[in-house]
């Protein structure tokens, strides 16, 4: 089990070339490009997100991964959650290898329950460009993600877009992470904390809001 820990910044689409600038000038580096896509998976009657739990394939260049994410905070754009991730070899969830993973009792349970009824609901497809930062001692991986949600309801389908900065925490103390983002936003004008996620962004669409 590994806790995920990150600040989402919304980025307006006019400012990426302005972060994109301060992340180059900072590492030194052009950034890496890494295109995603994610398919994310509830029951009809939604019982993961009512449990706070997301579950989502998604397909890298280098091969396929199935992740769980238990119920976490967010709190001024700050995210922090369990989360469980292992390679499958296609585009198909192996809950059984999940189950083997996930040592939280109150998700596995829920994961169980829901299996036999899990579908596709939503999608997201977008491209990270990445940077590895290392200051004072702690290391942050920063990434601009742009891209869109898609979701087909009743044959219709619904798009939004994506636009944000992730700011992951890899090495060092929570502490430091929100004075770089502090840091960045005074640097890049128009970044705003985002307590919403990518899988809620998907559920939102889905039901028209």
């Amino acid at each position: 089990m590994a806790i995920e820990r990150e600040i989402k910044l919304a980025l307006p689409p006019a400012q990426a070339k302005a972060a994109e600038r301060y992340f180059a000038a900072l590492t030194g580096e052009a950034g890496r490009d890494l295109p995603l896509e994610n398919i994310y998976f509830d029951t009809p009657a939604l019982a993961l997100t009512h449990a706070k739990i997301a579950l989502r394939l998604r397909k890298t260049p280098s091969g396929w991964l199935q992740t769980l994410k238990a119920a976490g905070i967010a709190k001024d754009g700050l995210h922090s959650r369990h989360e469980w991730e292992t390679a499958v070899a296609g585009a198909a969830l192996e809950v059984d290898v999940l189950e083997q993973v996930c040592d939280d009792a109150p998700a596995l349970a829920v994961l169980q329950r829901a299996e036999p009824e899990l579908i596709a609901l939503f999608r997201t497809t977008f491209v990270r460009r990445l940077w590895r930062v290392a200051v004072a001692g702690t290391v942050i991986e920063a990434a601009i993600d742009r891209g869109e949600v898609i979701a087909e309801v009743d044959g219709t389908v619904r798009r939004a877009p994506i636009s944000e900065i992730e700011l992951e925490l890899i090495e060092g103390e929570e502490s430091a992470l929100a004075s770089f983002a502090a840091e960045l936003s005074g640097n890049v004008p128009g970044l705003v904390p985002e307590n919403i996620n990518k899988a809620q962004r998907g559920y939102a669409l889905r039901a028209g809001s």
